[in-house]
């Protein structure tokens, strides 16, 4: 019995240098690639689809309003989600373009809505490209979601229960994984999303480039992989229970500076 004891600390210590040892690796690739992150590629892309015409009314995106005035990038996404009077709804960023390529750009949206835009099929694919061009306008500012208006405050809500709302077959919830100190799975790292630190890991860095994907995610990915990962059955690209999930992120990630596009594991 105590040899076994004594087997078992081995294991759960090699586990810990392992881990320790995966984390600064990590690291040092993090920073290797500081000045030279893949998804600037994406970022360029993004530019460039902005930009295009395309859709049945052949026109850009560039009159969408994501919450600064038609056309105005700066600053925008450190304040998403956030309410629109023109749709009637909180959107966040990936929620406001879908919305613009419909009502400017006259696409049918229907690709959209399923893994197409996760899995890189159709027209989904180019949301990763877009998103991470949007985002880069912000970074080095800190968000600041506007948590007092009525809808945000209703969306924040939603996201919260939905944070801590255990089901599926695993009996998981978001916080299962994400509200406590110093928790891993299969040795990597996860962030305690309820205090400073950990949320600026977990909500400030993304769009992201997934050195082990070799692509850029988007928290809407993000969310889907995360429910994906807990055996629950697919969320819905843009549906409201994403957007409260990630209202209620970027409201615990207020202040933190944005630092997109990051490089991620």
């Amino acid at each position: 019995m105590k040899k076994t004891l004594v087997a078992i600390a081995a294991i759960g210590l090699t586990q810990v240098s392992l881990a320790q040892d995966s984390d600064a690796e990590i690291a040092k690739y993090r920073a290797a690639l500081q000045d030279g992150n893949p998804a600037e590629l994406w970022e360029l892309k993004g530019e460039a689809l902005w930009k295009t015409k395309r859709g049945s009314k052949n026109v850009s995106l560039e009159t969408c309003d994501l919450g600064k005035g038609p056309g105005k990038l700066e600053g925008a996404y450190a304040e998403l989600p956030r309410y629109f009077a023109d749709a009637g709804k909180v959107m966040d960023l990936e929620a406001r373009l879908v919305y613009c390529m419909e009502t400017i750009q006259g696409w049918d949206t229907k690709p959209y809505f399923n893994k197409g835009a996760f899995k890189g099929k159709g027209p989904g694919s180019d949301m990763a490209a877009i998103a991470t061009f949007i985002a880069a306008k912000s970074n080095g500012k800190p968000f600041k979601v506007d948590l007092e208006h009525p809808a945000v405050k209703a969306a924040y809500k939603t996201g919260e229960e939905l944070f801590w709302r255990r089901s599926g077959p695993f009996d998981f919830s978001c916080a299962t994984c994400h509200s406590t100190d110093k928790t891993r799975i299969r040795l990597q790292g996860l962030p305690n999303l309820l205090n400073k630190e950990g949320a600026a890991t977990g909500v400030s860095t993304w769009p992201a480039y997934r050195v082990s994907q070799g692509e850029v995610r988007t928290l809407q990915h993000r969310m889907w992989d995360c429910y994906w990962q807990m055996r629950h059955p697919d969320v819905q690209y843009t549906s409201d229970a994403v957007t409260g999930l990630l209202t209620y992120l970027a409201g615990l990630g207020n202040g933190n500076e944005i630092k997109s596009p990051y490089i991620k594991r």
